[in-house]
């Protein structure tokens, strides 16, 4: 059975994929396309504000991309020296929260200790920051997408839990998206099951998947990442077969394999 997952490939290489890797261990073929293009902005800005970790109580990530934006301000050598003689440190005084595994991988390999990955998603991480944080005191500072949603911010503002957000990077379709679906429809046919990543992938992908299903698209096991891209399709009107329960491979491969075989 056939598995398509609108996704980038994890470093660039789709055959070492976790999720590919996962999903054949259940005998699903799965294929990836990459579905967002990013363009990192404000890294200077950000960087002064990495500066000044005095300010600040803490640092959110609910995003690789987002780490990825540090490590984009610490490129220079200055800043990466800086970073590694004392900013470093100085953070690390301090917690560091995030959405997911993905995400704190990234996050340890900068040399932070990242705080509440088992959460898996952005309403549960505000819960377990107020948990932590006391009223009042110095804004955690948020480096996020254009297209955030204001789940966190929001719970976090009305817990009296102060924050400082700043976008760092904006989201677009892949430039060759539209041409990558088309592809695959062609020559592998229509996929037992499809899988979303984000609502953003929902919001480029959808209109396209639906010209080339058809009226076939009622075959389709419909699968989301987690809780926020399943609303996202059920918006939609698209029948969601399989919320996977963490945004892990194994429990996406779980839910994904259980669902096309009812």
């Amino acid at each position: 059975m056939k598995v398509l997952l609108l996704k980038d490939p994890k470093e660039g290489d789709s055959r070492s994929d976790p999720y590919i890797k996962e999903l054949g261990l259940y005998g699903l073929e799965a294929t990836l396309i990459p579905v967002l293009a990013f363009e990192f902005v404000s890294l200077q800005t950000f960087f002064e504000k990495l500066s000044r970790p005095e300010r600040y109580g803490g640092l959110i990530f609910t995003s690789p991309r987002a780490v990825e934006a540090l490590k984009l301000c610490l490129g220079e050598k200055s800043k990466n020296e800086a970073w590694k003689k004392s900013l470093e440190e100085k953070w690390n005084t301090k917690s560091t929260y995030v959405v997911g595994k993905a995400t704190a991988s990234v996050v340890a390999e900068i040399g932070l200790a990242p705080q509440g990955e088992e959460c898996g998603n952005a309403e549960k991480l505000a819960g377990y920051i107020c948990s932590r944080e006391q009223l009042n005191s110095s804004p955690l500072l948020f480096p996020c997408g254009s297209l955030k949603r204001e789940v966190l911010p929001t719970i976090l503002r009305g817990k009296g839990v102060s924050l400082e957000s700043l976008t760092v990077y904006q989201t677009a379709q892949h430039p060759n998206l539209q041409e990558s679906l088309k592809n695959y429809f062609s020559q592998q046919g229509i996929p037992t099951s499809i899988t979303f990543f984000s609502p953003s992938g929902v919001k480029f992908c959808l209109k396209h998947i639906q010209k080339l299903s058809g009226e076939l698209i009622h075959q389709i096991k419909f699968a989301a990442i987690g809780p926020t891209t399943a609303e996202a399709l059920t918006n939609e009107g698209i029948p969601v077969s399989c919320t996977s329960e963490n945004p892990t491979p194994q429990d996406l491969a779980a839910g994904i394999n259980k669902a096309v075989r009812l």
